[in-house]
């Protein structure tokens, strides 16, 4: 059966990810919309949950919300709105409110015993001299909780370095995360993608010289890896932490071969790994959806 799979994001059709889902979805005979967040809202009347704005044809039987790490309260509205409506969501409005921030996610993950960096969550001056001081001293790596891209995050080298790049970007409502400094010598960057429990395919990323943050848009070199056990349940393991269906786990491995957990996205980019693996990943991830939904239906229909 042809379903129609809806897309919730600000970019454009050309943009990759979006590109490429719109592609898979055709060739699997199914319809792919973009949905905008900024031109769709939701409206409660008579006593109904509705959508109004800008949506050609019917509901989507099953929306993608890939508004990306910087996703604002509203339209955290739409995404529970199209879940209160029994729209299937991959990934569900819990995940997402739970993904979007960095240290919400790793509270969740280091509850359920999984590994990440040494974090203090600060609000104030105050605090991030304390959590200097119990992370040993600089440097550091002041980190905000909802950037993207590798934006927002900062190596801190002294008290002068700390008032000139961090202080500044410490807003007391939002909080900085101020973070073990895991140096790139001898650590290996690795991005696993999972999709329902599973890791899909898994890539290496070298950060350019220079550069401590590993990121595909910074300039960083992807290679296709294949991960041990051990790290293919830990990638799992923080997708369920988390509530995610499909993420993107990032994750060092220092010199010691211990795994730490830095991100896991709810909307993952997957253009250097389409290309570094050859796969097909947003046919897996529209595949995904149009098995959720028809597995929600059997559900309904029983």
């Amino acid at each position: 059966m042809a379903i129609r799979i809806g897309i919730i994001t600000v970019q454009e059709p050309g943009y990759h990810p979006n590109r490429r889902l719109l592609e898979a979805a055709r060739e699997a005979g199914h319809e792919g919309i973009l949905i905008h967040p900024y031109h769709l809202w939701p409206k409660t009347a008579a006593g109904q949950l509705e959508i109004t704005g800008t949506l050609s044809g019917p509901l989507p039987h099953v929306v993608l919300p890939r508004q990306g790490a910087q996703i604002g309260d509203a339209c955290l509205a739409l995404i529970r709105q199209f879940q209160l409506m029994g729209v299937t969501l991959v990934n569900d409005m819990a995940a997402v409110s739970t993904a979007r921030n960095k240290f919400l996610t790793q509270q969740m993950l280091t509850a359920a015993g999984l590994p990440c960096p040494d974090t203090v969550f600060v609000n104030d001056e105050s605090g991030f001299y304390h959590a200097v001081d119990q992370l040993d001293g600089f440097p550091v790596v002041a980190k905000q909780v909802s950037e993207r891209q590798g934006d927002g995050i900062l190596r801190i080298t002294d008290a002068n370095d700390a008032r000139e790049r961090a202080l500044p970007a410490l807003d007391r409502h939002r909080g900085l995360m101020v973070q073990r400094y895991l140096p790139p010598e001898k650590r290996r960057d690795i991005r696993a993608l999972v999709i329902d429990g599973e890791v899909v395919c898994a890539a290496s990323l070298i950060p350019p010289k220079g550069e401590f943050r590993a990121n595909f848009h910074l300039g960083s070199t992807i290679k296709a890896t294949a991960l041990a056990s051990e790290l293919e349940q830990t990638a799992v393991g923080a997708a369920t932490a988390v509530g995610c269906e499909v993420a993107g786990v990032d994750m060092i491995v220092d010199k010691d071969d211990r795994p730490f957990i830095v991100e896991v996205n709810y909307s993952p980019g997957f253009k250097g790994m389409e290309a570094a693996t050859g796969l097909n990943i947003a046919g897996r991830i529209i595949d995904f959806a149009a098995e959720r939904y028809h597995q929600k239906r059997e559900r309904m229909d029983v």
